[in-house]
């Protein structure tokens, strides 16, 4: 069913997240009321496990805030698959989407806002930018990972110095042109889009935040970072 127009659509990609969904959802819904413009939170099931959709529709019909709480289901495992799904099944003016964890406190979204009503194309949080700062650092792993894989997109996304950030707002037009193109499934998936809008001319805004690493991610260094790494480097091919 279609849903009803807002100026801003929230998608919130979850994975097995009914124990930290209701706290997430309470926030961000509380955080959006207040804002001056209209919003609705969009959560993708990404073929959860546990009762994540259920929790969600139970949510939704018990907040009782002026800001409504949807849920779609994606079949296709993988971040990229459930954000794609999220943010190309809306029609509001402006759509982004941040992690389940919060990690990127919610204030950041009046400055995206900000700037994407200015005109920005994208607008994304920098846990690397000049002026970030870590609030809970990452475990030794994830640091060492996270750093090779800058090195490796750096001639990719040029300018950038945090693509995989998991807080990333757009206007529509701009995010649609880029998004079609997309083919990255996986945690790769925020390098091709900020390539192929980058390739179209669109402006993007890197906010540099005080980030807090969440304990719970779903990402695995070994694995979906070996995963992160091949599927980067198929998208020089993709691009030519």
């Amino acid at each position: 069913m279609r849903r009803t127009q807002v100026d801003l659509e929230v998608v919130i990609p979850a994975y097995n997240e009914a124990a930290r969904i209701p706290s997430t959802l309470v926030q961000t819904a509380d955080f959006l009321a207040q804002q001056p413009w209209s919003s609705r939170i969009v959560v993708v099931d990404n073929c959860s496990a546990d009762e994540t959709g259920a929790v969600v529709r139970q949510i939704s019909r018990d907040k009782g805030t002026a800001v409504p709480i949807s849920v779609v289901g994606c079949s296709l495992r993988g971040k990229g698959a459930a954000v794609r799904r999220g943010l190309l099944s809306g029609s509001s003016k402006y759509t982004g989407f941040f992690d389940a964890d919060l990690a990127t406190p919610l204030n950041t979204l009046v400055a995206a806002m900000e700037h994407l009503e200015q005109g920005a194309s994208a607008v994304i949080a920098s846990r690397h930018a000049p002026g970030s700062t870590f609030v809970q650092p990452q475990q030794l792993g994830r640091r060492v990972g996270g750093t090779a894989f800058r090195v490796l997109t750096k001639s990719k996304v040029k300018g950038i110095f945090d693509t995989q950030c998991g807080f990333k707002f757009f206007e529509r037009d701009a995010l649609t042109a880029a998004m079609v193109q997309c083919r990255a499934t996986g945690f790769a998936f925020d390098v091709e889009l900020l390539q192929r809008l980058q390739h179209g001319g669109a402006r993007i805004i890197e906010l540099p935040v005080a980030w807090t690493d969440g304990a719970a991610s779903t990402f695995r260094p070994f694995k979906d970072g070996i995963s992160s790494f091949a599927s980067v480097l198929q998208l020089q091919k993709a691009m030519q």
